[in-house]
């Protein structure tokens, strides 16, 4: 069954923001080690771009810090990557991830969403 379902891509020009959604099963949003936001560009790599990580830190690529803010909605079991001041070099397909390292470990990823930044 599917547990992750994100929403919120879409097409916007540089300078401009989006808010992605990832919403979560509640046993993924009460057990997991680690969950946010990935981000593969064509020919690229899928890298980090924002994570919440065990007793609620975050963390972040160095490429978006100050731009994009990772939050969650506990009562929604949801969590949002709120992206403003947008680059062409942001495009990408942005997958949610949550992860959980020990047993009953589980790695699931979300179908992916498309961002386009235009210049």
């Amino acid at each position: 069954q599917v547990q992750l379902v994100e929403s919120g891509g879409g097409f916007v020009q540089a300078g401009g923001s989006l808010r992605l959604s990832c919403a979560a099963s509640g046993s993924i949003f009460s057990s997991f080690n680690a969950m946010g936001w990935y981000r593969q560009a064509p020919g690229k790599q899928r890298d980090l771009v924002a994570v919440f990580t065990t007793g609620g830190g975050t963390n972040y690529a160095d490429s978006v810090k100050g731009r994009f803010t990772i939050s969650r909605d506990n009562a929604k079991n949801t969590v949002y990557l709120q992206m403003t001041s947008l680059k062409p070099e942001d495009t990408a397909v942005y997958y949610c991830n949550a992860r959980r390292d020990f047993y009953p470990s589980y790695n699931y990823w979300g179908q992916g969403t498309q961002v386009t930044v235009s210049s």
